[in-house]
């Protein structure tokens, strides 16, 4: 997933670069979104390893 977020986040500065606007802008959005859901995931999973290994 954060590998979508990174291709999105290409894909927007290039679009930003020729001049495109609502594309650029769509783009980062997605980007951010992807990201931020890639942290929470990120966070939940630390915490499941955590509490699993706390159990053991």
């Amino acid at each position: 997933m954060l590998g979508w977020a990174l291709l999105f986040l290409v894909v927007a500065i290039i679009a930003a670069v020729f001049g495109f606007g609502g594309i650029a802008s769509a783009s980062a959005g997605i980007a951010q979104i992807l990201f931020f859901i890639f942290l929470v995931l990120l966070v939940v999973s630390l915490v499941m390893h955590f509490v699993r290994g706390a159990r053991r």
